[in-house]
């Protein structure tokens, strides 16, 4: 069986990145299908962090209001040593000031702000992408379950572990993919009294815990070394014994709920290309990269208020997904540069980064950000 959606454009992955650029195109008036495999994005019930520029993409997606209602202001920023050390901090509100407030915000809450108002008719669920095969005029793509669809565009929002990107340019990874760390977990869990963003670094792993309110944080662990310890709840158990108790009394009731922890590799995408003819990728499946600054979600947004703008404007779609990379290419590359200074930095013997952080940490914020108040 096979259906012909030529005058649509295919959007293949139904997360942030997809939905955003879908609402994107839908405010253009152009039109779309989102393909997802799944019949609900997974999310795992996890949360995110919006800084500024995240907060003035959402803003052009006409989500302001939405998300400040739901949105958990997030105004400080401290780094601190295993033992409890501040290294240094972050004024966000000064920073980025009120428009752009950095805020945290359940993953689900922001799908569901991104996919409001899309009609019902241009999400295909359970369609699980198995090949495609690019054309001068179209490409197809096959699915799981025997069906082709033709389409004039396809977009990779798909991750990264990216099918459209292996497609497109043909390993089975794509290029540029990096494992950075195999131990890596997100959960959530009862807020120990942490009122900002917070970060704890020791020689062999670093913990993140961030209010999504009051009573609740969002909690990403990783080992940055390797380790000769067992499974992957063992190794995070080992790692957070050193940390101070608010940190470690968190980590021991995730312990306790099995179901509560998700292990995630921390995996990296960089690419020379983000289209090959009729196909483009957008977000993590074109540029995922460290969680340093938190930039994943703010750019997978951007891109999709680039793209949307790039095929509204230019009439031949080609040249459009030229532009589009044509422009996102330097911002995007700003944040990778700075995201490996940051994490070279962090790699450092602890005595040399405790006495250095207080110094290059608020110099690296600086740098990063500064260019990111810009609107795309």
């Amino acid at each position: 069986m096979s259906h012909s959606y030529e005058d649509s454009l295919l959007i293949v992955g139904g997360g942030i990145a997809g939905s955003a650029l879908a609402r994107a195109l839908q405010r253009k008036d152009l039109p779309f299908r989102i393909i997802e495999r799944r019949r609900t994005p997974f999310d795992g019930g996890l949360a995110i962090n919006l800084p500024g520029n995240a907060i003035q993409a959402l803003s052009a997606l006409g989500l302001r209001e939405q998300i400040e209602k739901f949105g958990h202001p997030l105004r400080r920023r401290e780094y601190r040593t295993a033992r409890d050390k501040l290294l240094f901090q972050v004024d966000e509100d000064a920073f980025w000031g009120p428009a752009l407030r950095p805020r945290s915000i359940r993953r689900s809450a922001l799908l569901s702000m991104l996919a409001a108002g899309l009609p019902e008719a241009s999400l295909l669920y359970n369609a699980d992408v198995q090949s495609m095969t690019l054309h001068s005029t179209h490409a197809e793509l096959g699915l799981a379950d025997g069906t082709n669809l033709a389409t004039r565009l396809v977009v990779g929002a798909d991750g990264v572990r990216s099918t459209i990107r292996t497609e497109a340019f043909g390993t089975v990874l794509g290029p540029g993919h990096a494992l950075l760390a195999e131990k890596s977990w997100r959960f959530m869990a009862p807020n120990p009294g942490v009122d900002c963003w917070t970060v704890w670094a020791a020689d062999e792993g670093v913990v993140l815990l961030m209010p999504i309110d009051d009573r609740e944080v969002y909690g990403w662990a990783a080992i940055t070394r390797p380790l000769s310890r067992g499974d992957s709840p063992e190794a995070l158990d080992w790692l957070t014994r050193q940390f101070p108790e608010r940190v470690r009394r968190t980590v021991l009731d995730v312990l306790a709920r099995p179901n509560a922890l998700y292990h995630s590799p921390l995996e990296e995408v960089r690419l020379n290309r983000w289209h090959n003819g009729r196909a483009v990728l957008i977000g993590d499946a074109a540029h995922a990269t460290a969680p340093v600054w938190a930039e994943g979600v703010a750019l997978a947004l951007e891109d999709a208020i680039v793209l949307a703008r790039a095929l509204s404007t230019i009439c031949d779609e080609l040249p459009a997904l030229a532009d589009f990379e044509a422009q996102r290419r330097s911002r995007v590359a700003h944040v990778q540069a700075l995201t490996d200074a940051m994490s070279q930095a962090a790699k450092l013997p602890a005595f040399i980064r405790n006495a250095l952080f207080p110094f290059i940490g608020p110099k690296r914020y600086r740098q990063t950000y500064e260019p990111l108040k810009t609107a795309v």
